[in-house]
This record gives structure tokens, C-alpha cells and sequence, in this order.
């Protein structure tokens, strides 16, 4: 898109035509209108400027609005045409509809409603621009969905990612529950020397103490009661590879004593052996928990955590990159409508913005399972912000939103409130990001600097409170 959204004025009569960019004008504030006398002249100008929204009438010499219609969109394939027909053309107006044009209106034309048609026309315009963006920059990451990510905390985690995986060390990896520690590891892994050998995980908390070890270690026939033949341990099964130890806080002692020898030593010892085994794996250890109060309370012992935390990942909570939510949300509703076997969904602005505006306890794992839901009982193409809202009334209060005084605010200005809300936190963050410079925030953000200065006025921001 330009800098502004652009709409182009088509009809052979030039007082008709330079008229209605005058009507347009105070009513469209945020366009750029132009105007043009045939049908051979707009294909001209599309071939030229970009253009969002094209009215043009349907009866010209020429080449009319019907056969201007297909050549338009060839030109450009997301043009949003709408026609202006006599009431004695409405034939050929449906005929144009299913041929692709938006909308068709009859003369004589109020400019009132012209404007409210062409202003829904811009908004097709910029979700299908936003949504080509996204999904670009989805295809562009070429990473698990659950670690995309454009924000400066999570393109510091994407270099993390990829510094640790060239070493062998062992890789102590923190996050919240649900910010993706398990897809960090297989991040690590596939980008690392290990990366054709096993990878194995193993959920510590779920196995119960007195089985951890023979699960970890492995024990020969007749340790204990039930031993009736050896059992090979996941370090052995991991050999040559990768094993993640997940919520690693959670070890009881005695199987962190040998863990350590294990880090120490470099072998193991299956349960009942005099034995040991050289093995060669590396450990990723994965924990939500504060491991430095563990070592306080005499739970975890401190020198396996100087063992395990050789390298560090911290995995941000998704509070912390509120701006990632749009390009997760698309890709999980991709990921969702391949599941489903169904057609390609999009959302709304709204949709996204209402989403960006949400609190995510669970993190990314609540999203990515939020938008599911969301796939399943989302009627048609597009996910609004209506069924965000709906998919889960008790979810919690976007951001932004005031206390329920039993007073329902009216839908145009409760869009508002969450879009600027989104809009606002977005470029304060942009900004304190590159330190107030608007050029570099309109090169990160994706937006032209003109429009992105437009965006700083209209909500009274000043980029020089961030030098």
C-alpha cells in the first residue's frame, strides 16, 4: 500500500468525475483521491500507482466499466471495484459482481453513502494487505509457529537459538509455562551437529521418584521386584543425541546426585549395576521454576545447577511481545484450517487488535489453542472481532477496556477504544526500541514514515520523549 490508501474516480464526464473527488474528499480524510475519463486512461494509472479502491461508471465509450472490470483485476488482483450503473443496468451490475467487482451503486449517486462504501472497500484493503504481510512474514521465519517471532525479545531469543546450538554444551532453558521451552530444545537441536540423532524428552514431574531413575539410567534383571530383564535407560536410547529433561526443578535428590555424575563423567549406571556406560548426549534442561529459591531451601542442589546452566535460554512471556500476537495468531489459524481440512481463514484488524489486547496467562500454548476454538465455531473467511469476543465470553477484559458500569458502549467507538489502545502500546514500544527515531521505526514496523508520523499525531505522541 501507499502511504495512503489510494481510490481512483472513472467516468467519461469530467464534471461528474472531478466533482465527486471534491464530495470525497472531507469525507475520506485518510485517502488519496484521483480521477481519470476513460477506461483505457484507469488501466494506465493502475499499471503506474497502486491504487485500494476503483469507482468507476459502467457506460463508457471506449472501453466500458464491464470490460474494464477483468483487466483491472489482472492488474491488480485485490482492487476493490465498485460500479455506478443506471437502474436500467442492474443486470449487467450482477453480472460484474460475480465477475469479482465489490459493490455496484445506482445514480444518481449519494455521496453520503458512496463515501461509506468506498471507506468498507479500504477496509478490504488493508486486511488483505495486513494478512499478505503476516503470512509473509510467517513463510519468511521458517521456524516452529510457536517461536515466531518480530520483536526484540524474540529476535534476541531466535540468535540465542541458533549461538547455542553450534556449541555441545548443556543448555539450561527458563520460560513460564507455555512460552515454547520444548520447541526451543527441538530448535536447538535441529540446528546443531546433533541434529541426525535422537532426540528424546522426558516430562520429570509426570514419572513417579522411585521410577525416574530406572526410566533415566535403565537397571539390569532383578534390581528390584518386577526387574525381570534389563531395561536400557533414555541416556543410552539418547545416544549420540539430544535429551531434554523437562521441569528439571522437580528431580527428587537422589536422582540428582547421579544426574550430576552423569554431566561429571560423561557415563551412567543402570539401577543394580556395578557397571557404568559411556554415553555421549547432550542434556537440555527445561524448568518454569526459580531454581536459585530451590537452591535456598536445600531442594536443588547448587552444584547441578552450575552444571546444568552452562548456557542459558529465557523464553519471554508473551505479555512481554505483545506485538508477535498478530504474526501467531495467523500462523496458528493456518495451522488450525490445515487440521481441520478446511479452506484459508483470516482475521479482521479488529480481530487481531482484540486478540493483541487480551491477557495470555498461558502464553503462547493459550493462544495457539484460543485460535483454534476460534477456527472451529468462526463462521465464514474471516475471524472478527465479534467472535474473539464470543469464542470465550469469560476469557477476561482486553486491554484497555473500563469497568462494567451496565452501560454498553457503541460498537464503532468500543472498536476504536481497542484498536487505539493496541495501536498506541505498539508504537510506544517501537519507539522506546529504536529510541525515538521515526525513520528506523518505520523501516522495523513496516510502515511508511509519513503514515506512521500520521498515527504519532493523531494520538498525541511525541517521539522525542524517547531520545
Amino acid at each position: 500500500m501507499t502511504a495512503a490508501p489510494r481510490v481512483l474516480i472513472v467516468d467519461d464526464q469530467p464534471d461528474f468525475a472531478k466533482g465527486l473527488v471534491r464530495l470525497l474528499a472531507p469525507k475520506l480524510p485518510a485517502a488519496s483521491l484521483a480521477c481519470v475519463l476513460s477506461g483505457e486512461a484507469a488501466l494506465a494509472d493502475l499499471a503506474i500507482f497502486p491504487c485500494d479502491v476503483m469507482v468507476t461508471d459502467l457506460r463508457m465509450p471506449g472501453l466500458s466499466g464491464l470490460d474494464l472490470l477483468p483487466k483491472a483485476l489482472a492488474l491488480a488482483p485485490n482492487l476493490g471495484i465498485v460500479l455506478l450503473t443506471a437502474h436500467g443496468d442492474i443486470d449487467s451490475a450482477v453480472l460484474a459482481l460475480r465477475a469479482g467487482a465489490y459493490d455496484f451503486l445506482t445514480k444518481p449517486v449519494d455521496s453520503d453513502h458512496l463515501a461509506r462504501v468506498i471507506a468498507k472497500g479500504l477496509e478490504r484493503a488493508a486486511l488483505l494487505h495486513e494478512n499478505r504481510r503476516l503470512r509473509a512474514a510467517v513463510a519468511a521465519c521458517g521456524v516452529d509457529p510457536g517461536l515466531l517471532g518480530q520483536s526484540a525479545a524474540m529476535r534476541h531469543v531466535q540468535d540465542t537459538l541458533a549461538a547455542v546450538a553450534a556449541s555441545d554444551y548443556t543448555v539450561l532453558i527458563r520460560g513460564e509455562s507455555g512460552t515454547g521451552k520444548e520447541l526451543a530444545a527441538r530448535a536447538i537441536h535441529a540446528q546443531s551437529r546433533r541434529a541426525g540423532g535422537p532426540f528424546l524428552s522426558v516430562n520429570c514431574p509426570a514419572i513417579p521418584d522411585q521410577i525416574l531413575e530406572s526410566e533415566l539410567f535403565g537397571h539390569v534383571r532383578g534390581a528390584f521386584t518386577g526387574a525381570e530383564r534389563d531395561r536400557r535407560g533414555l541416556f543410552v536410547a539418547a545416544n549420540g543425541g539430544v535429551l531434554v529433561l523437562d521441569e528439571i526443578g522437580d528431580i527428587p535428590m537422589s536422582v540428582q546426585t547421579k544426574l550430576l555424575r552423569v554431566l561429571q563423567e560423561h557415563e551412567i549406571r543402570p539401577v543394580g549395576s556395578s557397571k557404568s556406560i559411556p554415553v555421549d548426549v547432550r542434556i537440555l534442561a527445561a524448568t518454569n521454576q526459580d531454581l536459585e529459591a530451590r537452591i535456598a531451601d536445600k531442594t536443588f542442589r547448587e552444584d547441578l545447577y552450575y552444571r546444568l546452566n552452562v548456557l542459558t535460554v529465557r523464553l519471554p512471556p508473551l505479555r512481554d511481545r505483545r506485538d508477535d500476537i498478530p504474526l501467531l495468531a495467523t500462523a496458528f489459524l493456518e495451522r488450525a484450517c490445515r487440521e481441520m481440512g478446511l479452506g484459508d481463514k483470516e482475521f479482521s484488524p479488529e480481530g487481531l487488535a482484540a486478540l493483541a489486547g487480551r491477557d495470555w496467562p498461558g502464553n503462547v500454548r493459550e493462544l495457539l489453542n484460543y485460535v483454534r476454538r476460534l477456527t472451529v465455531f468462526s463462521h465464514g473467511d474471516v475471524v472478527s472481532a465479534a467472535a474473539v469476543a464470543n469464542a470465550d465470553p469469560g476469557h477476561g477484559k482486553n486491554a484497555g477496556d473500563d469497568e462494567d458500569d451496565g452501560a454498553t458502549t457503541p460498537y464503532l467507538e468500543a472498536k476504536a477504544q481497542v484498536v487505539d489502545a493496541f495501536t498506541r502500546r505498539y508504537v510506544e514500544r517501537l519507539l522506546k526500541q529504536t529510541r525515538g527515531n521515526i525513520s528506523e521505526a518505520a523501516r522495523a514496523s513496516g510502515l511508511e514514515r509519513v503514515s506512521l508520523q500520521k498515527i504519532l499525531r493523531r494520538l498525541g505522541i511525541a517521539a522525542e520523549g524517547f531520545r
